[in-house]
């Protein structure tokens, strides 16, 4: 594979106004982008724009779209959405291509532009470097003549239409009628879709971080801060929490006590649950490298595989496509329920959570810990020269713990895509064993790099 230069494993992101998030690099992505999808045919080409709630967001949205109109596509646009919702409707309005205008839970500094294929999956790595390659050619090349230029409209339903696919998706006969439900919406994308689904399937809805100024998204709220989740929970003495994150595409609930619940608990959850009710397909669950051994073995004692791939949820859905699964996610709450979305989905999983609430008449609390999770540690080492997992030294080290974890564990040692950094994370039952091989290998890529 070729050289990335704009995309990275999730879009491009980066700090708003600064290179790669410049309305420069917007336009020329709606170009390159619009030149592509164009194919020779006659019929009006689409494509549709959604967004989260920064502020950065009203310089992106202009540049894409005068992109995409120059190339002579078709635009419309949504306004505030979650991430699901934009790869939904992509699909469902026929368009060609979807865009989402968001750096999903990072901080109001950054932005990030997601694409979508026609069939609502996120591009291939093979497509965004076509696009790339595309990216630098001369702004005015390839225009489309006057009377071809795209039109550009605002649709004002497409929150009302995510709202009834979202509650389409909760089992029918069941209602959240009784419930306390407290839900933060990091003051982002499904500020107004997530709280309003909730309350007309019966709810009564304890809402923050519905109240975005552009600049608090995310902040000291939503699923990357979960303390605020778990403090609205006690104060309205709700039943269960729900915190999305800035896109809302990944999810982190909490019992009635404020405890939280991680993905792979919410996965595990869910998968027992459509397991029992003949739902699951695939016979198991698709994950990353990341998620706990106590998550497979849980799901080993049902009769059930937990097919691991490497971190990303691109690389989850993938596998889940090969292999005929719909369920799969990440520990960070990103969940996939493929018969529902084409991508991860905070709402539509927290539903299926509350189905299973509803339908077993117990505390969130008794359903939590579908399984113990077994100890687990992660550091990550900074480097400045070379490539220390090259080192004789490192690999040396690596052999002796793993050999150190056989039968008793795993260990995992990967390089961050996105930074110099090697992640070593282990896990095990014997916590101090455990924390003796991280500290080994550590010290063995400290001295290499």
């Amino acid at each position: 594979m070729g050289e990335r230069r704009y995309f990275g494993t999730d879009g491009i992101r980066g700090r708003a106004n600064t290179h790669p998030m410049t309305p420069e690099v917007a336009l020329r992505v709606g170009l390159a982008a619009g030149r592509l999808f164009m194919s020779s045919d006659d019929r009006r080409h689409l494509v549709v724009i959604g967004k989260d709630t920064r502020l950065s967001g009203y310089m992106i949205e202009p540049a894409l779209v005068a992109g995409f109109a120059s190339a002579g596509m078709d635009v419309l646009t949504f306004g505030p959405l979650p991430t699901p919702g934009v790869a939904m409707m992509t699909r469902s309005m026929r368009a060609d291509i979807g865009v989402m205008i968001s750096a999903s839970h990072n901080a109001y500094l950054d932005n990030g532009i997601k694409l979508f294929g026609p069939d609502g999956y996120k591009l291939s790595d093979s497509v965004e470097l076509k696009i790339e390659s595309m990216m630098d050619q001369a702004l005015d090349e390839a225009l489309a003549p006057p009377d071809k230029l795209g039109r550009v409209k605002r649709i004002d339903d497409s929150q009302a239409r995510y709202i009834e696919i979202a509650k389409a998706s909760f089992p029918k006969g069941l209602s959240l009628q009784g419930l306390r439900i407290a839900i933060d919406c990091a003051n982002g994308a499904g500020y107004k879709v997530a709280p309003t689904t909730l309350y007309e399937l019966g709810a009564e809805v304890f809402a923050v971080g519905v109240e975005p100024d552009g600049l608090n998204i995310n902040k000291d709220c939503g699923s990357t801060y979960p303390q605020a989740l778990a403090e609205t929970v006690k104060r309205h003495n709700a039943h269960i929490g729900i915190a999305l994150d800035g896109d809302a595409d990944r999810v982190i609930i909490c019992d009635e006590n404020g405890q939280i619940i991680d993905g792979d608990q919410i996965m595990t959850m869910v998968a027992l649950d459509w397991a029992r009710r003949g739902l699951l397909v695939g016979g198991g669950v698709v994950a990353t490298v990341m998620s706990n051994l106590g998550m497979e073995r849980a799901l080993n004692v049902a009769g059930l595989t937990l097919e691991r791939t490497r971190v990303g949820d691109r690389y989850v859905m993938e596998r889940m496509r090969e292999g005929g699964f719909n369920i799969g996610g990440e520990q960070s709450g990103h969940i996939i329920l493929h018969d529902h979305a084409t991508t991860g989905d905070g709402l539509m999983s927290a539903l299926q959570v509350l189905a299973v609430l509803v339908e077993s008449g117990r505390a969130m609390s008794d359903l939590a810990r579908q399984f113990e999770p077994v100890p687990q540690l992660l550091e990550n080492v900074r480097f400045t020269t070379g490539k220390p997992l090259q080192d004789e030294g490192v690999k040396a080290a690596i052999a002796y713990a793993e050999a150190r974890l056989v039968g008793a564990g795993r260990l995992l040692v990967r390089p961050s895509g996105t930074e110099k950094l090697i992640r070593v994370m282990a896990e095990g039952d014997d916590a101090a064993l455990v924390k003796s091989v991280v500290a080994d290998v550590v010290a063995a890529v400290k001295a290499a790099g």
